[in-house]
């Protein structure tokens, strides 16, 4: 019969074979009075949902916030949970969030972002195709070979690339630059990549973004050092693509209404500074920051959407809701 801990790797195996993200969540030290222990591991779905177990339902209220924060900026938080009026103290890597709906005791949970690999299609089998699949899980890619007709570009595809030596290469092109991919590239020589380009049935704008001759002018002549340039070429535009992406504005201050509810902190993982993540609320019982999400507990009122930490926030808002009025 399998252990919790088992079903929960088997779960954790499934949604990684899946390509979908989630957060796995451990318990690395437990202060009593608490209800984890170190060790106790969860995963955290985009939804909010929580699977697993890593504390009570006002643990659960930070854990699920500051998860959907680490999925937006795919970089791993230290979060300490402590009794306390609500507050919250955040440093590099770390934050600290004051409970008040806990008895006593502290809990520090990691929460570790497990994000899909980016996914370049590669489409042929030549010599360069093969070399593309043996370097790029070297610089974290998932590069996936593929013929032409059968190619089903995405967007949200890290990369394109034809590597088919004249086979099937206009229609996985167009799919590529229709999808929206943001790196397609031709594997050609100039006079037969601007060939193709031309025969592309897409508009001028579109036909630009096809690198071709793929890849950086490194000289590059065997099939290895060609695939070397065409990663290099992509991390570069990857890149490029993040450092001019538009900034994002402060997070203000949360509000306890789905449709009115500001973006919750999360940090850039280029800069170092906040950045947006999911919408946030104020349980107007006790004080606490919880996701504005459908899987946090929520009821109802007079046409507002009020979200809470824990059940006994909630029981305390149906018994006497005008008491709270002014909160929400």
């Amino acid at each position: 019969m399998p252990t919790a801990a088992g079903t929960l790797a088997a779960r954790a195996d499934e949604l990684a074979s899946r390509r979908e993200p989630f957060v796995h969540a451990t318990v690395v030290r437990a202060q009593r009075p608490t209800s984890a222990h170190a060790g106790d591991t969860a995963l955290v779905l985009p939804t909010g949902e929580i699977q697993g177990f890593v504390g009570g339902n006002c643990v659960e209220a930070s854990v699920r916030e500051y998860s959907l924060q680490v999925l937006a900026s795919q970089e791993p938080l230290l979060l300490r949970v402590l009794p306390g009026e609500p507050s919250r103290t955040a440093e590099e890597g770390a934050v600290e969030v004051s409970n008040p709906c806990l008895s006593g005791g502290a809990i520090e949970i990691f929460l570790q972002p497990r994000i899909p690999a980016p996914r370049v299609l590669v489409v042929g089998t030549s010599p360069v195709a093969q070399a593309l699949a043996t370097l790029g899980s070297g610089v974290g890619l998932e590069v996936e070979l593929a013929d032409g007709e059968s190619a089903d570009p995405q967007g949200d595809d890290a990369a394109l690339i034809v590597a088919s030596h004249g086979r099937a290469e206009e229609g996985a092109l167009e799919a590529a630059l229709r999808a929206g991919v943001p790196y397609v590239a031709l594997v050609a020589s100039k006079t037969r990549g601007a060939a193709v380009l031309e025969s592309l049935d897409v508009d001028d704008a579109l036909r630009r973004r096809v690198f071709t001759p793929a890849g950086l002018q490194l000289g590059a002549r065997t099939p290895g050092e060609i695939a070397l340039s065409i990663l290099a070429q992509l991390v570069g535009e990857r890149s490029k693509a993040r450092r001019t992406a538009p900034p994002v504005a402060p997070a203000a201050a949360a509000v306890s209404t789905g449709s009115e509810s500001a973006p919750a902190e999360s940090r850039d993982s280029e800069s170092g500074t906040l950045g947006s993540g999911p919408a946030s609320a104020i349980d107007p019982v006790c004080g606490m920051s919880v996701p504005a999400i459908e899987s946090s507990l929520h009821v109802d009122h007079n046409g507002v959407t009020v979200y809470f930490c824990s059940p006994g926030c909630r029981v305390a808002f149906r018994k006497d809701p005008e008491r709270y009025a002014l909160a929400i």
